[in-house]
């Protein structure tokens, strides 16, 4: 009988697995706000950045568009996000509107809360070094 939980030695399983529990820490902590961590994120990211084609904040999310539209169905449905005409006529582009902003100012503590709890069991030294090892690992392979 083989061992149920073996090392694991592929690198890309590794970083998908510790990603999908990460997520669902942060998930749960959000559900409160009626927000999933990938909605946090465009919202975020739409109140920081303003009016963004859809291409455009998918590239910044390093999602692509089919991920996105999942993400960006409820937020339109709910009024958080409102899709307009792009900078040219074949381009569409994403801005947050006022109750978007509103739901973010409520989801921020929440995702507080998610930050705290996760520096809480993994350490916050750690967590520091771990989004500084993450973004090396972004740059090598953004780089090709």
């Amino acid at each position: 009988m083989s061992d149920p939980s073996p090392a694991i030695t592929c690198n890309c399983l590794a970083i998908r697995q510790a990603a999908r529990h990460v997520t669902q820490l942060y998930d749960q902590h959000l559900a409160p706000a009626g927000l999933r961590t990938t909605q946090y994120s465009v919202l975020f990211r739409l109140d920081r950045m303003g009016s963004l084609a859809i291409h455009e904040l998918a590239t910044r999310l390093v999602m692509d568009r089919t991920t996105l539209g999942r993400a960006l169905r409820p937020l339109y449905r709910a009024g958080l996000v409102a899709i307009g005409p792009g900078g040219d006529g074949r381009t569409r582009a994403l801005c947050g509107t006022p109750a978007g902003r509103q739901r973010l100012e409520e989801a921020a503590p929440l995702w507080r809360e998610a930050q705290r709890a996760f520096e809480a069991g993994y350490g916050a030294s750690e967590a520091a070094d771990l989004r500084a090892a993450l973004a090396r690992l972004v740059a090598t392979v953004a780089s090709g």
